[in-house]
């Protein structure tokens, strides 16, 4: 069932949309504070159908992303109390929790893992300014972070280029379905 080579196929039809790099910018503000979406779904194919523009698109990702993880800060700082009963309906709390742990003990890394990591980093920045991390550590670290995962993924869509595309393009149901399949069987397991 050919059900992911459409999908793949308006995806990088998108992706060289003279408007990318907006959504891109945006998707990447708004992750770092409050979307569920990462920007590494928008970034990856305009690198790889756009690989000259990859390195400037991970810069722009990585800009857009560090200013909504400082929004974030800003909500943990000021809003907790508002927010926390979202934390609690949205299933964030007890990784908000793990996430101040985790600065009592690692501070400056735990920002900086965060930001490289697929964890979700909203919930950091959020932890961050509740726990009034130092500032100017707080967006170091998420240069750092954000900026080697941003730009490691646009290098590896630059690198692949147009016959990655394609190759992909080949497989893509075959890759989809296995997702989909491994996302199953471990639900299942840890469940």
């Amino acid at each position: 069932m050919k059900l992911f080579s459409p999908l793949y196929l308006r995806a990088m039809r998108w992706a060289r949309h003279r408007r990318a790099p907006w959504f891109l910018g945006g998707l990447s503000f708004a992750e770092s504070s409050f979307f569920p979406i990462p920007p590494d779904v928008m970034l990856a194919p305009m690198a790889m159908a756009r690989p000259e523009q990859a390195l400037r698109y991970a810069l722009l990702t990585t800009l857009a992303s560090v200013a909504g993880g400082v929004l974030g800060y800003l909500i943990g700082m000021l809003f907790l109390d508002l927010i926390a009963p979202l934390l609690h309906e949205h299933g964030y709390w007890e990784k908000f929790e793990l996430a101040q742990a985790w600065f009592d003990r690692y501070g400056f890394w735990a920002i900086l893992i965060a930001g490289f990591s697929p964890i979700p980093y909203k919930v950091f920045t959020i932890a961050a300014g509740a726990m009034a991390m130092p500032f100017l550590p707080f967006v170091v670290a998420s240069f750092i972070g954000r900026g080697a995962r941003f730009f490691l993924v646009a290098a590896l869509m630059k690198w692949g280029g147009e016959p990655m595309e394609k190759k992909l393009h080949v497989y893509i149901d075959h890759l989809g379905w296995a997702t989909v399949a491994a996302a199953l069987i471990g639900y299942l397991v840890f469940k």
